[in-house]
């Protein structure tokens, strides 16, 4: 089996450090225009900001194309697309996160058994749940620096020592890049307003 992988340095690091499984060939590039090889899928990884730039390329592939699509849905996706959650960090996850239409769901799931990748088919909502998850925390770390509640620092270690999470929430915020996070509360926020992101969020996204 034929991947081509369009990423950046840090993703093709993450996508990497799954493993490739025996009889799958992977092919690096750092952007569609660069690609010029048949496949049997693609991993589009960029950041997600990139999409609307290159959704006619996504339209036109001829095979499966797996994308960094966190916030953007299905319905704002070409048909043969299939969003995988690929913020910074999440790909390394023991379990990966996707949303295929029923018709993309047997193509969507052989590709991963392939790779043996561990994965779970979720709901086609903004987020995924664990990118909705850490959002939130992020989001209520916020709400307690502006209330000085405590320091980055001790949010962090409290975190880390009181719940097991590998990383605190500032640290967290950093790893997936903030203005990911303020994105996704953002759009789910139009709709219902505990996702609003906090005003010390919004400050530091706007910096």
């Amino acid at each position: 089996m034929k991947l081509v992988v369009i990423a950046d340095a840090e993703m093709q690091k993450e996508f990497e450090s799954k493993g490739i499984a025996e009889g799958i060939e992977v092919h690096f590039e750092t952007s569609v225009q660069n690609v010029n090889l048949p496949a049997d899928a693609y991993f589009y990884l960029l950041s997600e900001s990139s999409l609307p730039a290159d959704l006619m390329w996504i339209t036109e592939a001829k095979a499966p194309v797996f994308v960094n699509a966190v916030v953007t849905t299905l319905n704002n996706l070409p048909k043969h697309a299939i969003r995988i959650n690929a913020w910074p960090g999440f790909i390394q996850r023991p379990l990966v996160e996707i949303c295929a239409s029923e018709e993309n769901k047997k193509a969507s799931t052989g590709i991963l058994n392939a790779m043996n990748w561990n994965f779970k088919l979720v709901p086609d909502v903004q987020g995924f749940i664990a990118g909705r998850v850490i959002s939130m925390i992020i989001n209520e770390a916020y709400f307690a620096l502006g209330d000085d509640v405590s320091t980055k620092e001790n949010i962090d270690v409290a975190m880390r020592l009181g719940t097991n999470y590998p990383l605190g929430p500032f640290e967290w915020g950093v790893k997936v890049g903030l203005e990911n996070i303020y994105y996704l509360l953002k759009s789910l926020s139009e709709t219902d307003i505990r996702y609003s992101p906090a005003p010390l969020l919004t400050k530091e996204t706007s910096l």
